[in-house]
């Protein structure tokens, strides 16, 4: 079954890019688009410094906004590429193909992409792995299981290179809300995780958070920081809707083995108090951080707990440089810079 011999590499490992798309749909953002574009230039200068920055943009005029944008906001363009491609939405967490090793190069995953079995305009956004592919001149495959091709998005997963992937119940077993692969079960997840992703060992969580219109995607409440270290989200308000399932989460957590047969160190990580917009509740969580090789980019949301979660990060990667990204207005997207961004391995 693992003839394949592929590995996801962990996020902390040597990267190549990191690839983001230029932010256009006001339908996700509504009035605030010109700030999360200015969220994206702040984004995007600090990963250049850092990495290279490859850059989806919908057309030549979209480029020139683009370079606007980041220009004014210090960004070196000489480590970005501007690549023209269509998107629906770009968030390319879930979107873009999901780069994978096998033991010689990397490879492209293009997983089937419907929106989070949510909205009906995705075609263009599943085409983005293999505009990815294609600019780098990669081999790509198309995962399937059963003979079905697999649907599934980056921001479901998070890996620690070595074996170990963590998911949640929420996002993959429901069959009633966003089905992605209807009749899948945990056993058909670990079979795909064992042998696309290198991932022999599933730790499946419970519920994501209130108000994640992905359905419970684990990068908005657990990630791996290092091999052996699990950061997760809880909430101090028993009154709160997210303190029950993200209490119930620690408790999986605390009573799990890792491949290597040890136990997980956990760091508990504060939420934001709620984030309002319209009435409705927003994804926002500092979970959402990307790690850029020598850099953390962290979402910050102007509240209490900004500067407390950010020390606790700064604690989980030393010798990296840890930066507060505000995403006050970028969440009313349903996500911020996690969600928005794919690593490129070397």
């Amino acid at each position: 079954m693992h003839e394949l011999n592929l590995r996801m590499p962990a996020e902390w490992e040597k990267q190549a890019a990191i690839w983001l798309a230029f932010p256009h749909s006001s339908n996700d953002f509504y009035a605030k688009i010109e700030s999360v574009k200015w969220a994206y230039a702040e984004i995007i200068r600090s990963i250049a410094g850092s990495a290279r920055v490859r850059l989806l943009i919908r057309d030549k005029k979209e480029r020139e906004t683009a370079s606007k944008f980041l220009q004014k906001a210090d960004t070196d363009l000489k480590q970005v590429d501007f690549i023209i491609a269509p998107t629906n939405r770009g968030w390319l967490r879930d979107s873009g193909g999901i780069f994978v090793h096998n033991g010689k190069e990397k490879v492209l995953l293009d997983w089937h992409f419907n929106a989070w079995a949510k909205y009906k305009n995705w075609q263009k956004d599943d085409q983005v792995p293999t505009e990815m592919a294609n600019y780098l001149k990669l081999l790509k495959i198309q995962p399937t299981h059963n003979g079905k091709r697999i649907t599934l998005e980056g921001g479901s997963i998070d890996v620690n290179g070595k074996g170990d992937l963590l998911t949640t119940e929420e996002c993959l077993m429901s069959q009633a809300v966003q089905c992605r692969n209807p009749n899948f079960s945990k056993a058909d997840y670990e079979q795909i995780f064992a042998k696309y992703l290198g991932a022999s060992n599933v730790i499946w969580l419970g519920n994501g958070i209130v108000g994640d219109d992905t359905h419970g995607h684990v990068d908005d409440i657990t990630r791996f920081v290092n091999a052996d270290t699990i950061v997760t989200a809880i909430e101090t308000n028993k009154n709160d809707e997210n303190y029950a399932p993200l209490k119930e989460n620690l408790k999986r957590l605390q009573k799990v083995t890792l491949a290597n047969e040890k136990s997980p160190n956990i760091i508990e990580l504060p939420m934001p108090k709620p984030v309002i917009f319209d009435g409705n509740r927003l994804p926002a969580s500092y979970a959402n951080f990307l790690i850029v090789n020598d850099v953390v980019l962290v979402p910050v949301f102007n509240d209490a707990n900004d500067h407390i979660a950010l020390n606790i990060l700064a604690e989980a990667f030393k010798g990296k440089r840890v930066i507060g990204i505000y995403c006050r207005d970028f969440v009313i997207g349903q996500g911020t810079i996690h969600c928005a961004s794919q690593q490129e391995c070397l």
